[in-house]
């Protein structure tokens, strides 16, 4: 099944994250220096998204990964659950030590 993001959960969860943060509408429209406060709105009905530069910098607003923003049908992956993935990072890890160390 294709991942699909649900606009409607989304925009409802980034309410919540707002809420929890005390920030207002203007505060994100300010923040990402958008013309007006509607495109803010428009995400938070769910009618539209934010641009992945605009996720990218939500993130960092809110001090939460991007995937804790969005709202969709993939189930989550968690790297515990791929020990090739595993074994692939720490490889590297060791190569990235082994050209430091030269």
């Amino acid at each position: 099944m294709l991942p699909v993001i649900d606009k409607k959960k989304t925009g409802i969860n980034l309410r919540r994250i707002m809420d929890e943060r005390g920030l207002t509408v203007k505060d994100v429209q300010q923040y990402l220096g958008l013309g007006s406060v509607q495109s803010v709105y428009h995400w938070l009905n769910g009618l539209s998204m934010p641009t992945v530069d605009n996720l990218y910098a939500l993130s960092y607003l809110f001090q939460v990964p991007v995937d804790d923003m969005i709202c969709g049908n993939r189930r989550r992956i968690y790297i515990g659950e791929n020990q090739a993935q595993i074994r692939r990072l720490c490889a590297y890890y060791d190569k990235i030590n082994e050209i430091r160390a030269a």
